[in-house]
C-alpha cells in the first residue's frame, strides 16, 4: 500500500552502451518512469534520469521473460499479520508509544506453525500464477529470513520520561522467534521446484533500526530531516504528535545503516539461488544516494539479470508497479510494468470473507492489463499462523480454472499497437509475439454474433474459441468488419467453456 494512501485513510533516456539488434525494443529506447509515478516524484530531484555509464539494466532476455509472465501474486506476511493489521505494517505509525513497544516485542512469541511453503506454491501453481513476490522485510524492520546482520540501535518507546535510543544487538528476524525457520529459504526452494518465478520484496527504510532515521515516514524524526529526506515535511505533518524527534544520526550511524542495508540485499541475492525480480520499496534520500547507487551496482553484479523495481532508485529500475489501480490506457512509457492490487481491503490478511473481490475481478484485470501490455499481480496475505483465507484460496483457484482454458491468449502475449488493444468497454485484444494470431476477449457475452471492427482474418483462417474444439463460422466485410457466429448451444451460460470472460483466436498473418 502507498504510504500517503494509508495515512490519509487513517487520519527518453540513454543507457550504457550495449549491443542490441536494431531497432531497440521500446523498453530500452523509451526507458523512463512516467512523470506521474508517485515514487518517481519523490526522488526526481536528486537521482539522475540518465544512469551512470557503469550501470546497465537487465538483459533483453530478462525483460522478455518479465513480459511473458502476465500473472502473479504478492504476499505480504510478517508480524503485522499476528497483530491483525489489514495494511501491512503501516498502522504501526498510528500506535501509541506503549503499543509500539508491545509490537516490537511481539516476535518473542510468534510461532506461525500453519506455514507450509509446499502448500503455498502448490496453490500458486494450481491457480495459474507464474510468479510470486514475497516480503522479506517490510517497513517496520522485521526480517522474514535468516539475516546475519545486527541491529545496534533501537528505540525504547515506553521508557520512563519518554522514548530513548538504546543499544541493542539482535537480528530482529524469524530466527529469534519460537518458529526459528527461514521462511524465505523455504519459499524459494519450493518455488524453484515448481518453476515459479521469484520476486523478493525489500523495504529501503527500517523503522526498528534507529540508524535509519528519518527516511520514509520513520517514526523517529530529526532536526535536520529536510536535508536527509525530500518528504520529511510531509512525514511530520502526517504523523503529527506520534513522531519523536531524536538527534541527527552521526556519520558512524549513517555508515552502519548503509552497510546493513547493502548486506541484507547481498544475503537475499546470494543465499537463495536465482531471484528473478527484486521488489524494492520506498526510498532513502539525497544524502545517501551515491552510496545507494553503489548498492544498486552491487545488486547488478550479484545477479546481472534480476529485474529491479524502480522504487527509490528512479530510472535505474527495470520496471514499475501501478498500485491498487489499473491504468486506463496503455502505459505512457516503454518501461515494463506490473499492477499490484489487493484482493481484499489491504495486502495483508483480511478475516472478512465478504471483502474479497472475486475471481471475475481477477480475470478481468488479468485480461485488461495484458491487453495494455502489462501484467497483473494480485495481493493476498496469510493470517498470523501462515494460512490463507479459504475465500482467497477459492477465488484464486477459480481464476486458475479460467486460465487453464484461456491462458494461451494471455501468457507470453503482447499488446496490439496504438489503440487497437480494445474495442469499446467490453472487448480486449492480445497478440502473439510473431503477430500471426490475435486473441480477443469479451467481458460480456456478445449474443449470437461477435462483431469486431479492427480484425481481418486471412481468407482461409480458422477462428477458434478457447475451450471449444470446432472452428466457428465467420465472414468479413470492409464496412461492417468481422462477424463470428457463436453456437446456438452457448445461449445458456452453463454450456459455455467458461463462466466469465470468453476468448477467441483469429489468424491474421
Amino acid at each position: 500500500m502507498k504510504r500517503r494512501t494509508f495515512l490519509s485513510h487513517s487520519a527518453a533516456l540513454l543507457t550504457t552502451p550495449r549491443l542490441f539488434a536494431a531497432p531497440e525494443p521500446a523498453y530500452f529506447s523509451q526507458h523512463y518512469l512516467p512523470k506521474t509515478d508517485s515514487h518517481y516524484k519523490v526522488v526526481q530531484s536528486y537521482i539522475e534520469d540518465k544512469p551512470i555509464p557503469a550501470y546497465h539494466w537487465a538483459s533483453g532476455k530478462a525483460y522478455e521473460a518479465f513480459l511473458d509472465q502476465k500473472y502473479g501474486i504478492r504476499i505480504h506476511w510478517g508480524l503485522y499479520a499476528q497483530a491483525g493489521f489489514l495494511h501491512e505494517s503501516w498502522p504501526y505509525l498510528k500506535l501509541s508509544y506503549d503499543k509500539r513497544d508491545a509490537y516490537d516485542q511481539m516476535y518473542k512469541t510468534w510461532n506461525p506453525t500453519g506455514f507450509d511453503a509446499d502448500e503455498w506454491t502448490t496453490l500458486f501453481e494450481e491457480s495459474g500464477l507464474k510468479m510470486f513476490a514475497f516480503t522479506t522485510k517490510h517497513h517496520e524492520g522485521f526480517s522474514m529470513f535468516d539475516t546475519r546482520t545486527r541491529v545496534r540501535k533501537r528505540v525504547r518507546w515506553n521508557a520512563s520520561g519518554g522514548p530513548v535510543i538504546e543499544d541493542c544487538n539482535l537480528a530482529y528476524s524469524m530466527m529469534e522467534t519460537p518458529f526459528r525457520r527461514d521462511v524465505v529459504k523455504e519459499l524459494c526452494a519450493a518455488g524453484h521446484k515448481r518453476g515459479l518465478r521469484i520476486a523478493l520484496y525489500f523495504s529501503h527504510p527500517d523503522w526498528y533500526d534507529a540508524d535509519f532515521r528519518p527516511y520514509a515516514d520513520h517514526p523517529v524524526q530529526i532536526p535536520s530531516a529536510a536535508q536527509y529526506d525530500t518528504e520529511a515535511a510531509q512525514s511530520k505533518e502526517a504523523l503529527g504528535k506520534l513522531i519523536w524527534i531524536a538527534p541527527d544520526p552521526s556519520k558512524a550511524e549513517v555508515d552502519r545503516m548503509l552497510r546493513r542495508h547493502r548486506a541484507q540485499l547481498e544475503e537475499l541475492l546470494t543465499n537463495y539461488g536465482q531471484i528473478d525480480m527484486l521488489s524494492l520499496d520506498q526510498w532513502l534520500g539525497p544524502r545517501v544516494w551515491p552510496q545507494l547507487r553503489e548498492t544498486v551496482l552491487r545488486i547488478r553484479q550479484l545477479q546481472p539479470d534480476i529485474m529491479i523495481r524502480a522504487r527509490g532508485i528512479g530510472n535505474y529500475g527495470d520496471y514499475y508497479t501501478p498500485e491498487a489501480f489499473v491504468p486506463g490506457s496503455k502505459s505512457n512509457t516503454g518501461m515494463p510494468w506490473m499492477v499490484i492490487y489487493p484482493l481484499a481491503r489491504g495486502f495483508s490478511f483480511d478475516p472478512d470473507a465478504s471483502q474479497y473481490k472475486g475471481a471475475p475481478w481477477i480475470i478481468k484485470n488479468i485480461v485488461d492489463t495484458s491487453a495494455k501490455g502489462g501484467s497483473f499481480q494480485v495481493g493476498v496475505g496469510p493470517d498470523g499462523s501462515g494460512r490463507f483465507h479459504p475465500t482467497a484460496i477459492q477465488q484464486l483457484k477459480e481464476a486458475g480454472k479460467w486460465l487453464k482454458v484461456c491462458g494461451s491468449g494471455i501468457y507470453a502475449t503482447r499488446a496490439r499497437g496504438g489503440d487497437l488493444w480494445r474495442e469499446g468497454d467490453d472487448i480486449r485484444f492480445t497478440r502473439t509475439k510473431d503477430d500471426r494470431d490475435i486473441h480477443c476477449f469479451a467481458f460480456a457475452w456478445p449474443g449470437k454474433t461477435l462483431t469486431l471492427k479492427t480484425v481481418r482474418p486471412q481468407p482461409q483462417s480458422k477462428v477458434m474459441m478457447f475451450g471449444y474444439n470446432e472452428p466457428l463460422g465467420w465472414r468479413y466485410d470492409a464496412a461492417s468488419g468481422l462477424s463470428i457466429d457463436l453456437p446456438e448451444a452457448m445461449s445458456g451460460i452453463k454450456r459455455r467453456p467458461t463462466e466469465h470472460c470468453w476468448g477467441w483466436t483469429i489468424k491474421v498473418a
